[in-house]
């Protein structure tokens, strides 16, 4: 009888555990599947409705095949070591003319030559060595000499072998306006851009994605909004280059906004902000910033506290910036008259798993900082264990909001974007 009742025991032990140990496994896909669904970051080039692009990824492959004749996986391992067309982009080279996408008023601006020096910062890793060079090598033609200070490579422990010696030796040509620095460890682009940040020695610190390609007169008008209040930070209209094609597409004007889920989308500019004597090349008031692509004062930027280096990897951190500026006596502004093409990475396949849960980390430290009585409405959007998860210590970004004498989220969607609040009781 004492036999056969350990037996029950033991038997009962087992099938418990067996329970416990589904039930943990279920949870734990659920979690991923959950975070792979809810934080897609949106790519900075992508404008939805308003980039007009209706051909379907499938599509773009195949017409693609069509174009150049290849049918070997090396096309498709390329594809999705890079994110875009390696193929085409290697066919490009190192430079290239792109159609001046500026409207005819800004055609016909012309700005002093006393305006602020800029130092340019790029971030990369792993990229694909011709975009990058097209990136570097179209600042450095399409910016007058007397205002670019320099330009910043900042290496994020890249591992391909072009971008090591050979990236050395091509960048000889640029000697004496481009600095390479290379991290000693993966950084990831928030803490590389502040790295960069740290050496830079021009006036406005302008920061620009690894693989865009700058328009004419790009960096005069960023410049000059900036030199006449160095509160104001701006933004160029982010024109589109086709991944498959790398076509240069011009983009309209449109400003940057979020939803409670804190996810970046480009939202319709009202025509009242055009109506004035600037016409259509008035820089737009931006409730958010896209990401990789601005400029700002390089004494604003540390005084605002440069970006949050307790966030990891990239994501969220334009959200973090935009409200900043805003809340603690800054501007945000988007400027019709400056242009900058950028690739958008579509087809990325890396394991993306670190990378999104870096994002709701980054996420959740904004919204501790400085959604206020309001993050409950991004939590509305989340599952129910983003409450629980851990996002490292704010206390330094809480003293420094109280330093800076911020205002409260309130007043930013009284005065920034009371659209958003409107969604919400929509």
């Amino acid at each position: 009888m004492r036999n056969t009742a350990i037996q029950c025991l033991f038997c009962g032990a087992i099938a418990a555990g067996l329970w416990v140990a589904v039930f943990i496994a279920h949870f734990l896909c659920h979690q991923v599947s959950e975070l792979q669904e809810v934080i897609q970051e949106p790519r900075i080039g992508s404008l939805g409705k308003y980039a007009n692009q209706q051909i379907r990824p499938s599509e773009k492959i195949s017409k693609q095949h069509m174009i150049n004749g290849k049918s070997d996986p090396e096309f498709f391992h390329e594809l999705f070591k890079y994110g875009f067309n390696a193929f085409f982009s290697r066919k490009l080279g190192y430079e290239r003319e792109v159609p001046d996408s500026r409207s005819e008023i800004c055609r016909q601006k012309r700005y002093s030559l006393r305006l602020p020096t800029a130092s340019v910062v790029i971030c990369f890793h792993d990229e694909e060595f011709n975009a990058l060079f097209r990136t570097v090598s179209s600042v450095i033609y399409l910016s007058p000499p007397h205002l670019l200070e320099e330009v910043i490579l900042v290496d994020d422990m890249s591992e391909f072998d072009d971008l090591k010696e050979k990236l050395d030796y091509q960048l000889e040509f640029f000697r004496g306006k481009v600095k390479l620095i290379r991290n000693t460890k993966r950084e990831g682009l928030i803490r590389s851009r502040v790295i960069g940040a740290s050496r830079a020695s021009g006036d406005i610190l302008v920061f620009l994605d690894s693989h865009c390609e700058v328009n004419k007169v790009w960096l005069e008008p960023l410049l000059h909004v900036i030199a006449k209040d160095p509160k104001i930070v701006v933004c160029p209209v982010i024109d589109v280059i086709d991944e498959m094609t790398l076509e240069y597409k011009t983009s309209p004007v449109v400003r940057g906004a979020f939803g409670w889920d804190l996810k970046f989308k480009w939202d319709h500019v009202f025509s009242y902000e055009m109506d004035g004597p600037e016409g259509p090349s008035t820089p737009i008031r931006s409730p958010a910033m896209s990401g990789g692509i601005f400029a700002i004062h390089r004494h604003y930027f540390n005084e605002i506290g440069q970006y949050d280096k307790g966030m990891d990897l990239y994501g969220g951190e334009n959200i973090e910036l935009s409200l900043r500026i805003w809340m603690c006596g800054g501007q945000l502004f988007i400027v019709p008259c400056s242009r900058v093409g950028h690739i958008s990475k579509t087809y990325l396949a890396e394991d993306k798993f670190p990378i999104k849960v870096a994002m709701a980390r980054n996420y959740l430290r904004l919204v501790n900082v400085w959604l206020d009585e309001y993050k409950d409405n991004f939590f509305f959007k989340k599952p129910s264990f983003y409450k629980s998860m851990a996002y490292g210590n704010i206390s330094e970004r809480t003293e420094l909001r109280k330093r800076l004498g911020c205002k409260s989220f309130q007043w930013y969607l009284d005065t920034v974007f009371p659209e958003l609040e409107k969604r919400n009781q929509a």
